[in-house]
């Protein structure tokens, strides 16, 4: 089995307006913000052009559920498809299809307190 996570591909959280919180983090932290949040740029360990997603999402979004939780962590992980299969061999809670993108595949899971978490196999060129 290849490793599982590499890193953090996301931070998506719930906000009463997330305009302005964009435009919060734009103006006092210096966020490269658009209509989707903020991209950062970074490179692995073997030189690689990477990217983190921070995201506020709208306090009524249904993309958390079924956590209730105002947040969900995006992990950026190798071979999709295998690591969902090894999961549910292990009892993991696989929440819906993976789907995949021109910026990579994605899948779902349940943590053992409910949160959903997003598994990213990315493609990091669309962003780059």
């Amino acid at each position: 089995m290849k490793k599982r996570v590499t890193g953090i591909g996301g931070l998506f959280f719930k906000s009463k307006d997330p305009k302005a919180a964009k435009d919060w983090y734009k103006k006092h932290l210096g966020f490269n913000t658009d209509d989707y949040g903020c991209t950062f740029k970074w490179k692995d360990t073997e030189g690689k052009d990477c990217t983190t997603q921070w995201s506020p999402f709208p306090e009524d979004t249904k993309y958390y559920e079924p956590s209730k939780k105002d947040f969900m962590f995006n992990y950026r992980v190798e071979n999709l498809v295998e690591l969902l299969a090894t999961l549910k061999e292990e009892g993991v809670t696989i929440v819906g299809e993976m789907e995949e993108y021109e910026y990579g595949k994605f899948g779902w899971i349940l943590d053992n307190d409910g949160n959903k978490i997003e598994l990213w196999e990315p493609i990091d060129q669309p962003f780059l």
